[in-house]
């Protein structure tokens, strides 16, 4: 089909018959989806562009049936579809004038000089795509910020056209069409400059400096204004009969760029984080919007924002740029002054006016990028210095994401901060149904145990199921059963590619870490002891008893720097976690045996003699012969009966994965009383059936 914006708001089929359009109401309507085609919108931008604010359940009626009308008029009812609330037209490449416009624009910047008539011929093409005013004849004030826009890059490209023409040499064939142009766009300097170099270079040298005293009375009558350098330099050339040129390159002038990469495919979920982000665009129309989205690897952060931008392309109708600034990967991180070249070249800088220094690329950038509307994805930050030069002052929305959780940034910069947490249960199970599709053979607690044995990652969801479309003969048995194998499972999530590997990116955060934290969660894989009981969480205490320290402020800290780097969960106040990919990984990197089972033992030292201090206040005479065990740091048990029932239900797990190691393997023989008298306090059982090889009894936790 095809559709026009560029004066009265219509569509066509293809063959060219016009779709007759009737009512104020349908108009707007097919006008707001265009000015937003191929982006949601939602159903309340609608209503209160429409009905002028008034959003009554009785206006939602009448939105679906004209929405039912123009849906019957596509040429396929798919076109306009329903989501999130809100709708989305589906207008392919070519069919709208405006984009078609746009496009032609854009090839004439990114072409330059190079070919001046080829420059020339295009933009008239494109200049030929107007019919009038745009959205002639729909009074909505939400489509004025978009008819300006227009209105300003028709301008442009017709300061452009002329300016290709007088570098092809025929500034006499086109005067009569640059007369008109000045007058159609009398305060626009760039023309007035075209139109004297065309009369100077005509003969017309009386005629070249009248036009010069024209334009100054009217910058002076209407804006107070004085001409600016270029014209005045251009009439001092004329005055001294030197030849003339054109001051600016085309290259100068700011380029749309759409940098976005692809659009993740299955993506679900993440509701919530698609409307904040949907919000703060909302909020941001005329102010400059910062947004950080932080989480651990794997989690889908850059295809959160890539979707969420794909989306939304027309929010921001000066384009799109993307940098991905190498945070953490195999690659160094990415300089800010070497982005700042990256996204000044995307917008149109020529090569030989990018200033050296930092601050003055941070300056230019600020000044090219003033005024626009842009979106600016900072994939993968490390740090806060590193993104901080690269914010725009004006209207652009800035969304970031890193491991790093950039508190700096949030706190001097402002903006909204997404924690993307892994996905929920019923997500993990839409993206596996997703990404599975006719390959779905695994059945329902099958899948459970995958999403549980992927930490329920969308990057390990994605690997899994991709093993499992390369085998589609094999029992997923198998894989659930090498899943099950910490030593194993990283192994199997690796793809060949380091980008997409489970175990690569998982690295990538490891390696930025100082030596204190590195340890640390080196060592923190013990906490689970591999016993029966998978899911643990600890606190700063058993930090400092792995690390061997009694300051409990120290391991606090490291702990603090796993967390901002999203190697570690805050489950709750002061009570951490690793996930199961994190901790198979944090198991495999240790190869010191010795440093392995000193760690473990101070970590059970630890827990059995709080463990028995807390238990003798609980239970006097339960433990005849407490052992001795002298244990850094000690928890303040103290008699209070209540303050040991707190910290044994907190530990509780790993109280009893301590017993269990006991009993079992024997450490400490004058510690198996306690050991069993623990056991029996938190399950009811003596524990004896671990000594005798007797299957465990399932206990309720």
């Amino acid at each position: 089909m095809q559709f026009t914006v560029l004066g009265p708001v219509g569509m066509a089929t293809e063959d060219g018959q016009a779709v007759p359009l009737s009512g104020r109401l349908r108009t707007g309507l097919l006008a707001l989806l265009l000015a937003r085609a191929n982006d949601h919108v939602p159903v309340e931008v609608l209503l209160d562009a429409l009905w002028n604010g008034q959003r009554e359940p009785t206006r939602r009626r009448p939105l679906q049936l004209h929405i039912h009308w123009i849906r019957k008029a596509l040429d396929s009812p798919d076109r306009l579809r329903h989501a999130r609330d809100g709708y989305q037209l589906a207008v392919q490449p070519g069919e709208l004038d405006a984009e078609r416009f746009e496009s032609l624009l854009d090839e004439s910047i990114r072409e330059g000089n190079h070919d001046p008539g080829r420059t020339a011929d295009r933009l008239r093409c494109a200049l030929r795509l107007w019919r009038g005013r745009p959205y002639q004849d729909v009074d909505l004030p939400e489509l004025e910020p978009a008819a300006q826009r227009l209105i300003e890059r028709k301008a442009t490209a017709t300061e452009l056209l002329y300016e290709a023409e007088l570098r092809g040499g025929r500034h006499a064939a086109v005067l009569p069409e640059l007369l008109d142009a000045v007058a159609e766009y009398p305060l626009r300097e760039r023309l007035r400059a075209s139109l004297m170099i065309a009369l100077y270079r005509a003969g017309r040298q009386a005629d070249a400096l009248t036009a010069y005293q024209d334009a100054r009375r009217r910058l002076t009558t209407e804006l107070g204004l004085d001409p600016g350098p270029e014209l005045q330099d251009l009439q001092l050339q004329i005055l001294a009969g030197e030849p003339v040129d054109l001051g600016r390159d085309v290259a100068r002038v700011s380029a749309r760029p759409a940098q976005l990469p692809r659009d993740v495919t299955s993506f679900v979920g993440r509701a919530a984080e698609l409307t904040a982000l949907d919000h703060t665009a909302a909020a941001g129309e005329l102010s400059p919007g910062l947004v950080t989205v932080t989480g651990t690897a794997g989690v889908g952060k850059t295809a959160l924002v890539v979707h969420w931008a794909h989306h939304n392309r027309t929010r921001f109708p000066d384009g799109q740029l993307y940098v991905d600034l190498h945070g953490y990967g195999p690659e160094p991180p990415l300089r800010a002054e070497e982005a700042l070249v990256r996204m000044l070249r995307a917008l149109g800088v020529a090569e030989s006016e990018l200033p050296d220094g930092l601050a003055e690329r941070t300056d230019l950038f600020r000044t090219v990028a003033s005024g626009k509307r842009m979106l600016l994805v900072l994939d993968n930050a490390h740090s806060v210095e590193q993104v901080r030069p690269l914010l725009p002052g004006t209207s652009c929305l800035v969304v970031v994401t890193s491991r790093n959780v950039l508190a700096g940034l949030a706190a001097r910069d402002g903006g909204l901060r997404i924690a993307l947490d892994r996905l929920r249960d019923d997500e993990a199970h839409s993206l596996l149904k997703e990404l599975l599709g006719e390959y779905d053979r695994i059945r329902p607690e099958a899948s459970t145990e995958l999403i549980d044995r992927c930490a329920r990652l969308p990057l390990a969801l994605r690997i899994a199921t991709e093993r499992v479309r390369l085998h589609p003969h094999r029992d997923t048995a198998d894989l659930m059963a090498e899943l099950a194998d910490e030593q194993t499972r990283l192994d199997l999530l690796d793809t060949g590619d380091p980008a997409t590997s489970v175990r690569a990116v998982l690295s990538w955060s490891y390696h930025h870490l100082d030596p204190g934290a590195a340890r640390l969660f080196r060592l923190l894989g013990l906490t689970c002891m591999q016993c029966r009981y998978p899911r643990h969480d600890f606190d700063g205490y058993s930090a400092a008893a792995l690390l061997g320290d009694d300051d409990t402020r120290e391991s606090r800290r490291l702990l603090d720097s796993l967390v901002r780097t999203n190697l570690c969960e805050e489950t709750a106040s002061g009570r951490f976690q690793l996930h199961e990919l994190l901790r198979a990984y944090s198991t495999e990197l240790t190869a010191d045996p010795e440093e392995l089972d000193a760690a473990r033992l101070r970590l059970c030292e630890y827990l059995l003699a709080n463990a028995t201090r807390a238990l003798a206040v609980l239970a006097p005479g339960e433990i005849a012969e407490p052992p001795e065990i002298t244990a850094t740091p000690q928890v303040p048990v103290s008699a209070d009966r209540d303050a040991a029932r707190r910290w044994l239900d907190r530990e509780r797990q790993n109280v009893l994965c301590v017993a269990h190691h006991i009993i079992v393997h024997g450490h400490w023989p004058d510690a198996r009383g306690v050991a069993t008298a623990l056991y029996r306090h938190f399950t009811g059982d003596s524990g004896e059936h671990l000594l005798s090889g007797e299957p465990e009894v399932s206990h309720p936790r």
